[in-house]
């Protein structure tokens, strides 16, 4: 089946952002894409002062229009991550939608993004989302996928629990930056998918220079062997890719690993 990947150019003005989505998911379906992602906050831009301005209920307009328009293409849509407010919180949310409009998911990311490397960057979303608490899988005629926000793919145990419920491709929506781009977004990517032997797509917004965060950049696809498949540059664009399970089983078959683990000596298991 067909993926695309949206790599959206995030303006100041939330409507442009829906607009300009839309119009690329609609381009994408008609390529014959079945699954289509959107980049992590495709409808503001990235910061801890925007989330507040920005952010809004689930279901809200952004998330209105991601059905209208999954519907209208009759396409899988991972709404990349929108600021949503719930209850006076604020979560860094990804909502996904069948091609019959209902939401099949809502993933909060769950590892908020608090780092700090001297003389290049300190960021800290706990300054003002708070954390989402549980793990976000849906089921397509293709096969289950996995989802995590950006700094959730740092977490190997994550991308592992989703491999042991069957999900044979990860969807990270993410927006690294300039430091940790060029470093751990590919590096990253090529773990998760070799270890788990199963797809792994990130979906980032298009590099813009101007921004108070410039994103790295270069959405990806990584096949269960560990090969980029699919790459972007840093501009707006739309990546294309033929997921092949077939692919998937051959590599489970030819090197064993899953079944090969010593869960006599060591796992990894979910709590909730």
């Amino acid at each position: 089946f067909r993926l695309a990947l949206i790599q959206l150019h995030v303006s100041a003005v939330k409507s442009d952002n829906l607009q300009r989505a839309c119009g690329l998911v609609k381009e994408a379906a008609a390529k014959g894409a079945k699954l289509v992602a959107l980049p992590e906050c495709f409808n503001s831009p990235y910061g801890t002062q925007y989330f507040k301005e920005y952010a809004e209920k689930i279901p809200g307009e952004s998330t209105q229009k991601l059905s209208e328009v999954a519907k209208e293409c009759s396409v899988y849509l991972i709404g990349g991550s929108i600021p949503e407010e719930d209850a006076g919180k604020l979560y860094n949310t990804c909502t996904v939608f069948g091609p019959d409009g209902a939401m099949l998911a809502k993933h909060r990311k769950v590892h908020l993004f608090d780092i700090n490397v001297p003389g290049k960057i300190q960021f800290k979303e706990s300054e003002t989302l708070s954390p989402g608490n549980s793990f976000s899988m849906f089921d397509t005629p293709y096969c289950k996928v996995g989802l995590g926000i950006c700094y959730d793919m740092r977490f190997a145990e994550m991308a592992q629990i989703y491999g042991q419920k069957g999900c044979h491709l990860l969807i990270y929506p993410g927006a690294f930056n300039m430091t940790t781009g060029p470093a751990h977004w590919e590096l990253l990517q090529r773990g998760r998918a070799v270890d788990n032997q199963l797809y792994v797509a990130t979906v980032s917004p298009a590099r813009d220079e101007k921004a108070s965060y410039v994103a790295w950049g270069h959405s990806t696809v990584v096949n269960p062997w560990g090969e980029v498949i699919a790459k972007a540059g840093a501009e707006e664009t739309v990546v294309y890719t033929d997921i092949d399970l077939k692919k998937l089983a051959e590599v489970r078959q030819q090197i064993p690993i899953l079944s090969q683990k010593r869960c006599d000596l060591y796992g990894v298991e979910m709590k909730k």
